[in-house]
């Protein structure tokens, strides 16, 4: 029997169900299902090696970054189709009675050996959970891979955030012009506005809301390298007498009160037990009737992390929760929540223009980072467009208000005025 005809029975038995791919071995045998569906190839008996030390998710991810597996085609709708085909079903992991029947079909096929090592590109952090120290290795693992590589990805806006398809919108640089318009006007920004930006990322929506608003913007980063490329952002579009640029933890920030305070897409690194601190901290940054906007991912109750390949590869100690605890906390902290709109669609589409940039553009991106990244982020960003379009994701943004002393909110009597297009 071929060695794809083994492993295929085996995984049918696993699933208990038909497979929903074929199944290509390292022998160049075949087996599964023929037709329209994805197919998996196992490149050598390393790929098989991988997935006995470490069944699941983990183990799966090494295999395709090390390029051990491989699926033909693009990557983002064999996965779709997958997901699809087991939908109802929870995560495939052997149990006590099969592993007897693993190891004899990994004897015969001759995979059995050493455990294989680790793909590169997994996050090495030490030190307490959310320390400062800690939370500072861990933006670095992730943002400060290379300027040149997130201006490839993420396009001329350089936002890695959810943009704002409206029927106006079709590209990803106007979308995310729309999202920045948007936010500056739910912060009701206009020539001489103070606006905190925490987790200013490359700088575009400080550059934005001083150019087109007229703001004064005090923007902060805690990665090295997104300091740099948005201090050189702000003076190339010549607005470096209204932002001011700092390289700083959250809660080094100096104290003062802003009419506005942007949080795009930061609060998930915050980490549990200190979002508290942190809502009140954006809270006493604001002047009474100032207004927050934090756009923020959420996820179900039963896996408030990024589940283990994001906690693995991605973002270390993320922490998400549903979008009605984070209004919780903001409120608990002083604030009223005015607003809350769910973007989770709009960042399915987000992704899915990052993702044709880099298939699109595959080349440029290997020179910069290496094949084993490339491959990383292929499947990071077809598994996370998934993932909001199946409402395993979410992403709201939140608009609160801090009041005065008198209960006064200071905010419109609708939002009619938030859409009515741009400056």
């Amino acid at each position: 029997m071929t060695a794809a005809a083994q492993l295929a029975g085996l995984l049918a038995d696993l699933l208990q169900r038909p497979l929903p791919f074929r199944l290509r071995a390292w022998d160049g045998s075949t087996a599964g299902p023929a037709g329209d569906v994805p197919t998996v190839v196992l490149r050598n008996r390393r790929a098989l090696r991988r997935l006995l030390w470490q069944p699941g998710e983990l183990g799966l991810a090494d295999a395709y970054i090390s390029a051990d597996l491989d699926v033909e085609g693009d990557l983002a709708p064999a996965l779709s189709q997958v997901r699809r085909a087991l939908a109802g079903h929870g995560p495939v992991r052997p149990g006590v009675r099969d592993w007897p029947r693993l190891l004899a079909t990994a004897t015969r096929l001759g995979a059995l050996g050493p455990r294989p090592a680790l793909s590169s590109g997994r996050a090495r952090v030490r030190g307490t959970l959310h320390s400062r120290s800690r939370d500072r290795a861990v933006i670095s693992h992730h943002y400060d891979l290379s300027n040149e590589f997130y201006a490839l990805l993420l396009g001329p806006a350089t936002a890695y955030s959810c943009a704002y398809w409206t029927p106006e919108e079709d590209s990803l640089q106007t979308a995310q012009e729309a999202k920045f318009d948007l936010i500056c006007r739910k912060l009701d920004l206009h020539p001489g506005s103070r606006l905190l930006d925490v987790g200013c990322g490359w700088g575009a929506l400080a550059v934005h809301a001083a150019r087109a608003f007229g703001a004064q913007v005090t923007a902060v980063t805690l990665s090295e390298r997104q300091h740099a490329f948005a201090t050189s952002a702000v003076a190339a579009a010549g607005v470096g007498d209204r932002v001011s640029v700092l390289l700083r933890d959250y809660r080094e920030i100096p104290a003062g009160q802003y009419d506005a305070v942007s949080c795009v897409e930061m609060g998930e690194h915050v980490g549990d037990q200190q979002y508290p601190a942190f809502a009140r901290r954006l809270h006493g940054m604001l002047r009474p009737q100032g207004r927050l906007l934090v756009q923020q991912m959420s996820r179900g109750a039963v896996a408030p992390g990024g589940g283990a390949f994001i906690e693995t590869y991605i973002a270390p100690d993320m922490h998400m929760r549903p979008v009605g605890e984070t209004v919780a906390l903001l409120e608990a902290a002083g604030l009223e929540v005015r607003n809350v709109e769910a973007l989770r669609e709009h960042y399915a589409r987000t992704i899915d223009a990052w993702y044709d940039n880099l298939r699109e553009r595959r080349a440029e991106f290997t020179a910069l980072v290496g094949e084993p990244t490339v491959r990383l982020w292929q499947l990071y960003l077809a598994g996370s467009s998934l993932a909001f379009a199946e409402r395993r994701m979410g992403v709201d943004q939140i608009l609160a208000v801090r009041p005065g002393q008198d209960g006064t909110s200071g905010a419109p009597a609708t939002p009619a005025a938030w859409y009515q297009g741009r400056p």
